[in-house]
Formats: C-alpha cells, sequence, structure tokens
C-alpha cells in the first residue's frame, strides 16, 4: 500500500512531539467523503484514496495507543504497531456494510498493538491461557477500580478481589503485578523541552476530532453488545447466570455464594464458569466473521 511509505517517512521514532503536531494537520474525513474514498481503494485500488482514509485517522491510533502505556515499551513503537493496524483495517474495509472506518478499523489497531506487547513480552514465560493474557491487559484497571496505586506488592484482601474479578489464582495476580510493577509515565511530563505541551493534552480534544473518536468508541460499544447479546443465546440458563453474576457484574458474586445456590462445589462453578465463557468467545467470534468484523 502506497500509504506505508508515506507513513515510513512520517514516523514516531522521528521524534513523538513532532509526529503528534503533523498528524493534527491532517484533515478529518465527512460520511460521505470517506464512503467515496474507500469505494475507490476497494474498486480501484487507487493509492492517493488509501493514503487520505490512512492520515486521516492518525490521531485515532495516537489517542488509542496512549491508552497502553505503562508497560515499558516506547510509545512511539506502540503507535507504530497501531499505525500498521489501521493500515490492514483500510485494506480490508468494507464501506457498503454501512459501518464508518473508525468503527472498523479500532478493532485491527488494537489487535495490532496488543499482539506487539505480547510479543515484547514473552508471554511464553508468564503463561499464555486466555485467562493469563486478559490478567496481563485488565490488572492495571482492576488495580485502579480499587484505587490500588501505591507501588509494590498488593494486599492480600486487594489480591482476592482482583482476582475474584478476573476469574484467575490470587498467585497469578501477584506475579503478574511484580512484572508489571514498573513506574508509570505521569500524564503531566512535557512533551517538548519549552514545557508548553504535556501527554495530557492529547488525551482530551474538543474539537472534532473528540466527537469522532467518541461517535467510533460508542458504535463500537454498540456492536460488542450486539454480539455478545447474539452469543449469550448459545448458553445454557446455568452457563448464562453464572457468566452473567461473574465476569459481567461490577461486583462479581462469589464462588461460594454460587456453589451454595446451585449444591455444587466451588470447583465446579468455577468450571461452568471457564467452559461458558469459552464458548461465548466462540459464538461471538463467528458472530463477527459473519459480519465481517475482527472480534479479536
Amino acid at each position: 500500500m502506497a500509504s506505508a511509505q508515506a507513513l515510513a517517512v512520517m514516523s514516531p521514532e522521528g521524534g513523538l512531539s513532532r509526529y503528534l503536531t503533523e498528524i493534527r494537520k491532517f484533515p478529518m474525513l465527512a460520511k460521505d467523503e470517506e464512503f467515496m474514498l474507500a469505494k475507490r481503494w476497494k474498486e480501484h485500488e487507487d493509492p492517493e484514496a488509501a493514503h487520505r482514509l490512512v492520515t486521516s485517522h492518525l490521531r485515532l491510533v495516537a489517542k488509542i495507543a496512549m491508552g497502553y502505556r505503562g508497560y515499558g515499551l516506547p510509545i512511539g513503537e506502540v503507535i507504530s504497531e497501531g499505525n500498521v493496524g489501521l493500515m490492514q483495517a483500510v485494506k480490508k474495509f468494507e464501506p457498503d456494510k454501512g459501518f464508518r472506518l473508525a468503527t472498523y478499523a479500532m478493532w485491527w489497531i488494537r489487535a495490532s498493538i496488543q499482539e506487539y506487547i505480547l510479543r515484547s513480552w514473552s508471554l511464553v514465560k508468564m503463561g499464555t491461557t486466555a485467562a493469563q493474557k486478559k490478567l496481563f491487559f485488565n490488572l492495571r484497571k482492576a488495580k485502579s477500580e480499587i484505587s490500588a496505586f501505591e507501588e509494590g506488592d498488593l494486599r492480600p484482601e486487594q489480591v482476592s478481589h482482583i482476582a475474584t474479578r478476573l476469574g484467575v489464582l490470587d498467585e497469578e495476580v501477584v506475579s503478574m503485578n511484580r512484572r508489571l510493577s514498573g513506574p508509570d509515565a505521569s500524564l503531566n511530563a512535557p512533551l517538548r523541552a519549552d514545557g508548553e505541551s504535556e501527554w495530557q493534552d492529547w488525551l482530551a480534544d474538543d474539537t472534532a476530532v473528540s466527537q469522532e473518536t467518541q461517535l467510533a468508541e460508542d458504535e463500537e460499544k454498540s456492536i460488542r453488545m450486539s454480539l455478545l447479546e447474539e452469543a449469550m443465546t448459545e448458553l445454557t440458563d446455568r452457563e448464562r447466570h453464572i457468566l452473567t453474576e461473574r465476569r459481567l457484574k461490577d461486583e462479581p458474586t462469589t464462588l461460594e455464594d454460587l456453589a451454595s445456590e446451585y449444591g455444587v462445589s466451588r470447583e465446579r462453578v468455577r468450571q461452568i464458569e471457564v467452559r461458558a465463557f469459552e464458548k461465548l468467545q466462540k459464538a461471538m467470534r463467528a458472530a463477527a466473521t459473519e459480519r465481517n468484523l475482527d472480534a479479536a
């Protein structure tokens, strides 16, 4: 794709502050304009159309990439990997499906970034199960929900809460927390030597860019909820209830309470939960494939 050459020249590796300033110069696309450009690329492989589609969404990549700070990886490289995902999204985008490119591209951008992070952290050494990957990408969020911001080991009650929330063992939470205990970059850290621009300046924007991103996020949430509701019909009543109580509530029901309710062991409830979650993932992937979406 011709856009790959342009992005190779204009890369975060040449200076992140300069890169973030430069990508703001590319205008956002109106819905009709985006549709016509996507049609030109799909039907005629017009490189100029692809270039405009990619560059108009570089700010979306940067915003998503900022959400993956704290893994000890250069943010410029994270953005670059997100750009690779964006180009793949443009290549496979189907404008006639009715979705905006930003909504579709989010799936590819996040998948590309997460794959890069997993490769860099060498999950072979820390486990590769679905639960461990979920823990890897959700531990920081889980800690923030219980205000566990202090450095070092978590308190026993915090470990127990997070383990229950994410469906993993206490020991796995402790181990992963120690691996991810590197210091996060401050949102007030300056981007330039003059100190006039900070990281947080790029996390919120009252212009149409922010509205565009918010719309895309709302559409993505709507798609995910639709896929989830469709997939839940594949579960039995017991599986659906246990999965809802354990993974879809802000305050998950304990294994002990569910074991008492169903008259089975705590381990049996955990087995049902895991099986139901696997069935749900499989059903969501199948539904996403039918809609020509990426459910990764």
